[in-house]
């Protein structure tokens, strides 16, 4: 008798897939996260004296209120808006920003006085 080996022509496609490693994966990094979580909150939560917003809205300025930039230069020259292209000293600053509020001193509203700053001037000279 002989035999005949039949070849299943048709590849039948592998309708199931094995999601156990997926699995695995996902419930090692819920656990990681889960105890990352409380550290992290641990970190940020150092004990420091905010202060506290007041409650009370800002009120816009008036539409006759007069803005003054101060621009401060890496080279340690200031700059007042109104003259832009002559740099004063830091005498000359106090000066003239202490004769701007000996003036307005009985004024309906303050000038506001702005400070622009190069990024790489030491804190302290601003």
């Amino acid at each position: 008798m002989a035999r005949t080996f039949r070849r299943h022509r048709q590849m039948h496609a592998l309708s199931e897939l094995n999601v156990t490693n997926l699995l695995d994966l996902a419930f090692v990094l819920l656990i990681i996260f889960m105890i990352a979580t409380p550290l992290i909150n641990q970190e940020q939560t150092l004990p420091v004296n905010l202060p506290v917003e007041s409650m009370s809205p800002q009120t816009p300025p008036d539409h006759d209120t007069k803005f003054i930039a101060v621009t401060i230069k890496l080279d340690g020259t200031y700059l007042i808006e109104p003259d832009t292209r002559r740099p004063v000293t830091e005498r000359e600053l106090a000066a003239r920003l202490a004769n701007l509020a000996a003036t307005s001193a009985g004024a309906k509203s303050q000038p506001v006085i702005r400070i622009r700053a190069d990024a790489q001037v030491p804190y302290q000279r601003v």
